[in-house]
């Protein structure tokens, strides 16, 4: 438990809920950034469905809404597709070269 002793014990206020949570110093502006994306997203559905809508469905919304976004980002930058190009290309240009691949930087002769 060593790891204890070096996090804060913090107070977060996500939507109407205040969480006692412990966290790392560093991480703390990341723990409050995604309380407060929470709370925003929360409130906009509230805001919007009040009326038409359990506060469990809003909820759901919300994490679909951030969750959603999480994986458009994540597609964003996936660089495999890179990753997969540059190693083509680098086969090519290393048999052009005549470089085996046990041996990089030594062409033959």
């Amino acid at each position: 438990m060593a790891g204890e002793n070096n996090k804060l014990h913090i107070r977060l206020h996500v939507y109407d809920t205040d969480m006692p949570v412990y966290v790392l110093p560093e991480d703390e502006p990341f723990y409050r950034n995604a309380a407060k994306i929470i709370t925003d997203t929360v409130n906009v559905y509230s805001e919007t469905y009040r009326n038409t809508k359990s506060e469990k469905e809003i909820l759901y919304m919300a994490m679909i809404d951030i969750a959603l976004k999480l994986q458009m980002e994540k597609t964003h930058n996936d660089t495999a597709p890179y990753d997969d190009i540059l190693t083509k290309i680098t086969t090519e240009v290393e048999e052009a070269l005549g470089i085996n691949p046990a041996q990089k930087g030594v062409p033959k002769m």
